[in-house]
């Protein structure tokens, strides 16, 4: 596996998962559960760094958002799984709050598209984010946001099984702890991942010549 794949700009594209200030923002729902993580890797920075270089470079972003609470969500399912009933009982990402807006330096920005909201773990699944990429011509992506062992990495596999180029950034994701960390990047990541990187060197991979 190569650390730091050349980066074919004119297939390439950004896939942000879930940047929500439920996720990003000291005060978000979620944020305790992975901000000894965030913090010690400088996920923030991390995150600025790749979103700023990938616009520098000419890289479609993609935000990739789960989808927003909304009372009755769940009515009647069969099956929902304890991912989501987690998220709902919480009020997780909720529809018309601060929790359920994007976090400040990450809101899409004029050219960058939003796919439509995941509802379980897949950026892909039951959305038009495959259809969005075709449309672009896209055939790679990179992987940023949260959380690397349940929403990145299932985005991940799942772009793989429909054909795409992916790489995964090791220090611009976070989860719960230290070994999820390990099962998303050393363990899980390399049974489908076609690159592992972290910020610096795909910040490398983006300033080296234009191919």
């Amino acid at each position: 596996m190569s650390a730091t794949p050349p980066i074919d700009r004119a297939r390439t594209a950004l896939l942000f998962v879930d940047p929500y200030n439920d996720f990003l923002a000291p005060e978000g729902k979620l944020w305790p559960m992975v901000a000894s993580v965030a913090t010690e890797l400088g996920l923030l920075n991390n995150l600025r760094k790749v979103v700023a270089a990938s616009r520098g470079a000419g890289l479609p972003v993609i935000i990739v958002p789960h989808h927003r609470w909304k009372d009755g969500d769940l009515d009647g399912w069969d099956h929902p799984n304890p991912y989501l009933l987690g998220g709902y009982q919480h009020k997780v990402f909720e529809t018309g709050s601060w929790g359920g807006d994007w976090f400040v330096d990450f809101a899409p920005q004029p050219g960058d598209l939003v796919a439509t909201e995941h509802w379980g773990s897949s950026g892909f699944a039951n959305t038009n984010l495959d259809f969005l990429l075709k449309q672009k011509g896209i055939s790679r992506v990179i992987l940023i946001g949260l959380i690397a062992n349940t929403c990145v990495e299932s985005t991940g596999r799942f772009a793989v099984e429909l054909g795409y180029h992916v790489t995964l950034v090791r220090d611009a994701t976070a989860a719960a702890g230290p070994e999820a960390m390990h099962a998303a990047h050393d363990i899980n990541g390399p049974t489908y991942a076609h690159a592992i990187v972290t910020t610096a060197e795909l910040l490398a991979a983006l300033a080296s010549p234009k191919i």
